[in-house]
């Protein structure tokens, strides 16, 4: 894939052609050798670097003027550090795995950088200025050939989203093997829209309904009629509406009961979305069983006939092999009666969503992706006073 960036991005092309010692690893531009002085007057070489801003697999003009640097901070001949391009900051994260910036660099054209040709080689030209005046063989130009890092992703397309906020180190905490979404309705659908958008590498979907009408009103994203008019399974739906963006999408067509709850071997997290509370018992079991931890959502939606509103809760209910006594107190396994209120499955999609992503902000404090101060491992949220409580701390 760094390749066939290059191949189809002018900019890249020419810096490549011009001889400069480019990389491209996890979406950032990697200049290698880059000559500079140091705060010893001696002439040193670096690595620049540049977030890439990217429209599927060829560069757009860069997003902004800022650039980093792997090395000593570039100085004047006098070993005073550049003041043109000093950005005081504090002690830089490493941007991605494999790029430990030092320094972050400003210098900002009027009208910006069109390309990152122009960027990349602006910064070079007044980092080398000093190194050239001691040393007039000090050249980027080496025209040395680096191999870019190979680079196993789950998507289709490079993560530049991570790459810009300089948080891949910390969203590979996500990158599991292998999650299991058990009901695909409305909060599970929300849940895998998240999910689908970090560096999990598989994604298993189960539930045995099919995406009907309704589904369509609370489930991410825009059925067409034609969509509807096929009735497809759920998991068939949404597998191929995510395997647009990524691969590792599973789908398996089935309620998943106490007859083949042994197919969640293996998982290292589920997500647990399914409304009938006696169908939870038998997986509940498993999963505690067999040591994988595990989020249950739940909706409890009613009318207010007197005010003619809605009002409810939502809760997720965390349970790790560490923490699960609080269980049978939180996780109802007992079916609403015939006839009473929530036997409507009152669903509305914003809930859904809600529910959804508070059970992946879970997830994700339970892999370190979030600080968890609290620790809590039950949350509900009252609609009507919108009050977040948290529970069961660990």
């Amino acid at each position: 894939m760094s390749r066939a960036l290059i191949s189809r991005s002018p900019d890249l092309q020419r810096l490549q052609a011009e001889g400069y010692e480019i990389e491209i690893r996890s979406n950032h531009l990697l200049v290698h050798s880059v000559p500079y002085v140091n705060s010893k007057r001696q002439v040193a070489r670096g690595i620049l670097v540049s977030h890439l801003t990217l429209a599927g697999e060829t560069t757009t003009a860069p997003e902004n003027h800022i650039a980093y640097f792997i090395g000593e901070h570039p100085c004047q001949v006098d070993g005073v550090p550049i003041p043109q391009i000093r950005l005081d900051q504090n002690p830089l994260p490493p941007l991605a795995a494999g790029i430990p910036v030092k320094h972050a660099f400003s210098n900002k054209p009027a009208n910006g950088y069109p390309n990152f040709y122009e960027k990349m080689a602006r910064y070079v030209e007044v980092i080398s200025a000093p190194a050239r005046a001691l040393d007039h063989d000090a050249t980027a130009l080496t025209f040395k050939v680096i191999e870019s890092v190979h680079e196993d992703s789950v998507f289709h397309y490079r993560d530049s989203a991570t790459s810009k906020a300089g948080i891949g180190l910390i969203s590979r905490r996500l990158a599991m093997s292998k999650i299991a979404i058990i009901g695909l309705g409305g909060t599970g659908g929300f849940v895998l829209d998240s999910a689908a958008k970090t560096w999990v590498k598989e994604i298993h979907l189960f539930d045995g309904d099919l995406f009907l009408q309704h589904n369509a009103f609370r489930a991410p994203g825009a059925a067409s009629l034609e969509d509807l008019q096929i009735q497809p399974m759920k998991t068939d739906y949404f597998a191929a509406m995510y395997s647009k963006m990524r691969k590792g999408i599973h789908s398996h067509p089935v309620y998943v009961t106490s007859e083949n709850t042994q197919s969640l071997a293996g998982f290292e997290f589920v997500f647990l979305c399914i409304d009938k509370a006696s169908a939870k018992e038998p997986i509940i079991q498993f999963l505690i069983a067999h040591k994988i931890p595990f989020v249950d959502v739940g909706m409890d939606v009613a009318s207010v006939p007197e005010e003619d509103s809605l009002v409810g809760t939502l809760r997720v209910t965390a349970v790790t092999p560490e923490k699960n006594d609080h269980v049978s107190s939180r996780i109802s396994l007992t079916d609403a009666p015939e006839g009473a209120e929530y036997a409507q499955n009152i669903q509305i999609s914003d809930l859904n969503a809600l529910n959804a992503l508070l059970a992946v902000i879970k997830w994700k404090k339970l892999c370190g992706f979030y600080q968890d101060v609290i620790k809590e491992h039950h949350m509900t949220y009252a609609i009507n006073v919108n009050q977040l409580l948290s529970d069961d701390k660990k």
